[in-house]
């Protein structure tokens, strides 16, 4: 009984992948259908990128190309993308680098050629910044067709046409020209980071704050970040605008003691004198700074945003409590 044509569509590729070249009529065969069938059927392949070759002659038939060796992976190109995140992200904990890269090359492998371009380029195009505390916020939905859409446009040197929403403030909406240069991601924030064309600028836009416009805003040369850092970048920027809440918070220990005891990109420490500093933080949430602040180990002062100080006021009674029992 013929197979159908999604299922015959598998099984044909299982039989090109097993065989250096196999003939139409063997092909015909195997699947139960005439050589007509066949080479309709390696058309629609073709058509969804997977590189089949024909020979010619009396040993001929049908081959994958160079990229068609391994068994195929039927993925959509959101799941392509998604896995390509998943992998990256798995390259930043202790002792999975080198599995996730290699994952990553082998995934490439066996994507047809229009998938493996885009996930390529969202793998070259992307930074992780440095694990830190979490947050007690919901991590906000990103659309994996944007993040691939602006990973080929940092590819290919093109510009963006944006419209963006500082805070996710639709009130806030802004229109804006960039030459993007580099996505990065950090706790589970995405951000593309490149040059307002208005004033040549660097910028870090949240990519769950923005909406891409179409057409683009056309070509441009490259004038990357000078010492190419865009993780530090982005999370310098995080520390003084991309964060729902901003704080100072006056340490009563110097600024090298307080730098050696953060990562020094996610706040800036200001030397008061040899003895006292202020460092300037910020999270999605009070409790979330309350808990960074708690780790530092130092005395400190709170007294703004009034949200944070009452927290802390808050949580001073709770752990009061908790010793004394009350």
């Amino acid at each position: 009984m013929p197979l159908q044509t999604s299922s015959r569509l598998l099984a044909l590729l299982g039989l090109l992948q097993a065989r250096a070249i196999v003939p139409a009529s063997d092909l015909a065969a195997r699947l139960g259908v005439g050589e007509r069938t066949v080479r309709k059927d390696v058309e629609r392949l073709r058509e969804l990128g997977y590189p089949i070759d024909s020979v010619r002659g009396p040993s001929g038939g049908y081959r994958f190309g160079d990229h068609g060796r391994l068994p195929p992976l039927l993925l959509e190109a959101d799941e392509a993308v998604a896995v390509a995140v998943g992998l990256g992200s798995a390259a930043t904990v202790r002792g999975l680098e080198e599995p996730s890269a290699l994952a990553l090359a082998k995934l490439e492998q066996v994507l047809p050629d229009r998938l493996r371009r885009r996930v390529r380029a969202l793998h070259e195009s992307t930074d992780v910044g440095p694990a830190n505390t979490t947050t007690n916020t919901e991590a906000p939905v990103v659309d994996v067709t944007v993040l691939a859409d602006l990973a080929a446009a940092i590819r290919d040197w093109d510009g963006l046409r944006l419209r963006f929403r500082p805070g996710g403030d639709p009130a806030a909406d802004v229109r804006v020209e960039v030459d993007p240069y580099r996505l990065v991601t950090w706790q589970e924030r995405w951000y593309v980071v490149g040059r307002d064309r208005s004033d040549r600028r660097w910028q870090a836009y949240r990519v769950d704050w923005l909406e891409l416009r179409t057409p683009g805003a056309g070509r441009f040369a490259p004038d990357p970040l000078e010492g190419g850092d865009y993780a530090a970048f982005v999370l310098r920027e995080v520390a003084s605008t991309g964060w729902s809440v901003h704080c100072r918070i006056a340490v009563d220990a110097p600024a090298e003691e307080v730098l050696r005891r953060i990562n020094p990109a996610v706040g800036v420490v200001e030397t008061v004198d040899e003895e006292h500093s202020v460092l300037v933080t910020g999270a999605d949430s009070v409790e979330t700074v309350a808990v960074w602040i708690g780790m530092l180990g130092l005395d400190f002062h709170v007294t703004e945003p009034p949200e944070l100080v009452a927290h802390v006021a808050t949580l001073a009674e709770r752990y009061a409590g908790a010793v004394t029992g009350r």
